[in-house]
């Protein structure tokens, strides 16, 4: 039988034929188009999941969160300023493209950036800065909620002389907001975004139904005494501080725990320990400016991740006469409660749940993420084991203080001061202590925490502390004048 006979008296089959070559030839025009669009509009590569921008006045981060590790090569430009980053195996979506409404015009580094698709396999960002900076790329493995990350640092050129700056700053409080409070998402997610701190307190207590206590701020009655070196009784020493030359200025580290890619520990309702703790560190730092004689510095005054060698680093750059950790932390039982305070330990932790807490805490770099390859680090984690007997003898004598003024304010989870090897704890000649302010975890205890009150209470507890422990303890010359 011929072939063309096969289907003359078969309507069916002719019927059959003629669909057959339809498809066909609509599949190499198919196929055309497909050629002709090209990879780029294909799904392949790395997928984006969220893109993160953390602005601060000490260094500004990138973070490009994906199911896959990225590749990335950078390069600076200068005359403008200009910082440029090429991602290899990823496809320009509308997450990329909105990076460029994430940019703040407060930003001290960047002034915008630009995205596009470089070749049919890389995306580029162009960063256009706003002073000269130096950048760090470097990658994170996933760990807690995040997946693969990809993060650029800017940092300063220069840094700034902190304790220059602290001397030469007037007594008196801050005038920077210290009442406000990130307004937590619905659901205890990290956040998509640089979490802010402009929403106001008022909006998180009433969200949890509590009953919006009346505000009263006790100021502490206590008057700090003009305290002198032990050594400095017959003449006045030649680095005593410019305003006052009788006076020795008394410094304290405050240390807000977490912040930035690190939120620390998160309460049922949904909030962050890195936005409470950062409400009563300013509340602090207030009531310390405003004392003569007394300064504080603050290892972060805003929403940005440090890490906890700096953290370190930073209070013993400003000869810090007292490091002050503040947290609130968590627990696997929703029923702990009380405040706590923590000391270093050489021996071990004091209690297992000391032991577990300090886990916890030392597991922040991981989360917020360090650049292990900078050479920085692995001088910072050389200092840090430089602890010594004297300063762990010192910091008990702190933590009795202050644990017994937070007593006065709330419930203690122990009555005695614990200790444990806290990584932040470990600057070898600055008396530190880690203070717990209560269980996040515990649904009480977060309403309370939220209290714009409370927080005002237990910056005062904290403050009575410091000065009880000035009084029986004066801080002794100084190293390098002021």
């Amino acid at each position: 039988m011929q072939p063309n006979m096969m289907f003359h008296d078969n309507p069916h089959r002719r019927q059959l034929l003629f669909t057959c070559l339809q498809a066909y030839s609509s599949g190499r025009l198919l196929g055309g188009l497909t050629l002709s669009l090209g990879p780029m509009h294909m799904a392949w590569g790395s997928k984006l999941l969220a893109v993160r921008v953390w602005p601060a006045k000490e260094y500004t981060r990138v973070t490009l969160e994906s199911d896959t590790e990225l590749v990335a090569k950078h390069f600076g430009i200068g005359a403008p300023h200009r910082f440029v980053v090429d991602i290899e195996s990823l496809e320009l979506t509308s997450q990329l493209q909105d990076l460029s409404r994430k940019i703040k015009a407060d930003d001290p580094f960047i002034s915008r950036v630009r995205v596009g698709q470089y070749d049919t396999k890389v995306v580029r960002l162009v960063f256009d800065l706003k002073q000269a900076a130096k950048p760090e790329v470097f990658v994170l493995q996933p760990v807690a909620a995040y997946k693969h990350r990809l993060v650029f640092d800017l940092y300063p050129d220069q840094y700034a002389d902190d304790l220059s700056r602290l001397v030469a700053a007037p007594n008196g409080a801050s005038s920077a907001p210290n009442d406000l409070i990130t307004k937590p998402p619905s659901t205890p997610a990290l956040p998509e975004s640089a979490a802010s701190v402009s929403d106001a307190l008022d909006d998180f207590v009433t969200a949890l139904n509590q009953p919006k206590a009346k505000e009263q701020v006790h100021e502490p009655k206590v008057n700090t005494p003009v305290v002198t070196a032990k050594n400095e009784k017959s003449t006045p020493p030649k680095n005593l501080g410019k305003h006052d030359s009788t006076k020795r200025l008394m410094i304290v580290a405050i240390d807000p725990g977490h912040g930035g890619e690190d939120p620390g520990a998160i309460g049922p309702s949904g909030l962050y320990e890195k936005d409470v703790v950062l409400a009563i560190a300013l509340k602090l730092r207030d009531r310390i400016n405003a004392t003569s004689g007394m300064r504080a510095m603050l290892t972060r005054d805003g929403d940005f991740f440090v890490p906890l060698g700096e953290r370190v680093r930073k209070a013993r750059s400003v000869e810090a006469d007292l490091f002050i950790s503040i947290h609130a932390d968590a627990f696997l039982n929703p029923q702990a409660k009380g405040a706590s305070v923590f000391v270093l330990s050489e021996r071990g932790a004091s209690s297992t749940t000391a032991r577990w807490m300090a886990q916890r805490e030392n597991a922040s770099d991981l989360v917020g993420g360090v650049n292990v390859k900078n050479k920085d680090s692995h001088v910072m984690k050389a200092m840090l084991d430089m602890s010594t007997t004297a300063q762990i003898k010192d910091s008990m004598k702190l933590g009795g203080a202050v644990l017994g003024h937070l007593g006065k304010v709330g419930k203690l989870h122990k009555p005695k001061v614990e200790q444990a090897s806290f990584a932040v704890l470990k600057a070898p000649d600055v008396p530190s202590i880690l203070v717990e302010t209560g269980f996040i975890s515990n649904p009480y205890e977060e309403s309370q925490l939220a209290s714009k009150a409370y927080q005002h209470q237990l910056a005062d507890a904290l403050m009575l502390g410091i000065k009880r422990y000035f009084a029986k303890n004066p801080p002794i010359a100084r190293s390098k004048a002021l």
